[in-house]
């Protein structure tokens, strides 16, 4: 049922470190905007407190959850997103980094990452042109980010490129 829709994916874990209010902000502001989705797809501390704030905020309509998906299927789940969404408290910056951006650049899609905008995270996206920040609590910055992004496929695009390109130039196995 994603045929014609824009998706906003997440994949992974959703633990202590990510927060997700952001996101439902986002979603209530895009309420107007049914051919938008959010894909969620893993698990985690905050994954069933994110499903169930959804349906707390009668918002089910746009948003789909499953389960981890195996190794063979990641492509898959990965491939499906338009752009993914990212998300690292602030205060965690420097302690910990969220190894989904480097699926995520992988696959050929930007980001939209929910952090401070002086982080790792940031300084990355910014400088590669892989996607866009937006601090966490801005859920009508998310919502704006999302429909610039929804409606400009182009763009779109041009950052997943950008995001493949950066792990190319700086990520692969041999420079690690």
């Amino acid at each position: 049922g994603l045929e014609g829709k824009f998706v906003v994916g997440y994949s992974g874990n959703l633990g202590r470190a990510h927060e997700f209010e952001t996101v439902l902000a986002a979603a209530d502001a895009l309420r107007d905007a049914p051919h938008i989705v959010f894909v969620c797809i893993g698990g985690g501390k905050q994954f069933q407190a994110l499903a169930r704030r959804v349906g707390e905020r009668c918002l089910e309509g746009a948003f789909r959850f499953l389960p981890y998906q195996s190794r063979d299927n990641l492509k898959y789940s990965l491939g499906v997103a338009d752009v993914h969404w990212i998300s690292m408290l602030p205060a965690l910056e420097g302690l910990i980094f969220p190894s989904k951006l480097y699926g995520i650049a992988a696959s050929g899609r930007p980001v939209i990452a929910l952090t401070g905008s002086r982080g790792e995270i940031a300084d990355l996206v910014l400088t590669h042109g892989c996607g866009c920040i937006v601090e966490p609590g801005d859920g009508a910055g998310l919502a704006q980010a999302i429909r610039r992004l929804a409606g400009d496929p182009s763009l779109c695009r041009a950052m997943g490129k950008q995001a493949r390109a950066m792990l190319d130039m700086h990520f692969r196995r041999e420079l690690a």
